[in-house]
């Protein structure tokens, strides 16, 4: 099942080379006010930040930097390119009628990345 994911949540970028924080817009505050993510929230730069540096052969930049360096692996900087939602979100939980992302749902980005979820973003407390 996976613990509901809000904004703060961290997230890797599998080739990135650094973690980024979930970003979700205030529209979607339910409970505690910090507003929860549903599948919906993949936009680059938006809600998907960069993951730094980016790896992948497949990113047009990567491969320009890699040819102009006569074949040496060479990284760009990220800008996330996710065009389609978080896969495969809650079967059971909807916030805004669209379903609640939680931490074990993947982002695929067009230049190869798998994008997951290291941190949830909520910190959970045991009352004794």
């Amino acid at each position: 099942m996976g613990e509901q994911v809000c904004a703060g949540a961290l997230m890797q970028c599998s080739f990135g080379v650094a973690p980024g924080p979930l970003a979700v817009l205030p529209a979607n505050a339910v409970l505690t006010g910090t507003p929860a993510a549903t599948i919906m929230d993949h936009a680059p730069m938006v809600n998907v930040p960069t993951f730094g540096m980016c790896t992948s052969m497949a990113n047009p930049m990567v491969i320009a930097a890699t040819a102009a360096a006569l074949g040496v692996p060479t990284p760009m900087p990220c800008i996330p390119a996710t065009v389609a939602p978080w896969a495969p979100g809650s079967p059971t939980v909807m916030i805004g009628n669209m379903p609640a992302l939680n931490n074990t749902c993947k982002l695929t980005c067009m230049w190869g990345g798998m994008i997951a979820f290291s941190f949830a973003g909520q910190a959970t407390v045991q009352v004794a």
